[in-house]
């Protein structure tokens, strides 16, 4: 499957995003920091309590929208979050080659996120179709993911948890056989 430079990596950071342990209160923080490249410098990463809530809001909303199990669900889930977007594309060259980015140069941490992450999934979801986004299926593994594969048959977020279930899945099969 092949999708544009920036809007891939805005579905990746959509899909970091909802995969990012929330416990520690300062997880906003740590997870923006860890993606400043996305924010215009000088951006400030410190969210008020409030702020880090709607950003945990907005990390659920990107995984519901990945195990909504049909179009229908897919698109009221979508268009939750996209309500929450404030877009206001510009281009720019700041990387060195052209692209756009989706929110306001001067708009805070939370908007930026938001309107990036939403913008990104919803760009997946209607140019490749909603069936492209899931959860993975290997055991203790809950890790949301797009699905990049030519005929869309990816069952998991990685290969360690592909490989992982292949080995359990073949033990299982040793156990049985003796």
């Amino acid at each position: 499957m092949d999708y544009d430079t920036y809007g891939s990596t805005a579905v990746e950071l959509a899909i970091a995003l909802a995969n990012t342990e929330r416990d520690d209160p300062e997880w906003a923080r740590a997870f923006l920091g860890s993606h400043e490249e996305w924010f215009t410098a000088g951006t400030s990463f410190d969210l008020s309590p409030g702020k880090t809530h709607r950003a945990a809001a907005t990390a659920e909303l990107v995984r519901s929208v990945a195990l909504a199990e049909s179009q229908a669900d897919v698109l009221d889930r979508l268009n939750e979050l996209l309500a929450l977007a404030r877009p206001r594309p510009y281009a720019t060259d700041h990387d060195g080659s052209l692209h756009l980015h989706f929110a306001r140069q001067d708009s805070p941490a939370l908007e930026q996120l938001t309107t990036t992450v939403a913008m990104g999934l919803s760009q997946v979801v209607v140019q490749h179709g909603w069936q492209r986004l899931g959860v993975c299926a290997a055991e203790n593994c809950d890790d949301v993911y797009v699905d990049t594969s030519r005929n869309a048959s990816r069952r998991y977020c990685s290969n360690t948890c592909a490989s992982r279930s292949t080995v359990a899945a073949y033990r299982a099969r040793q156990k049985t056989e003796e």
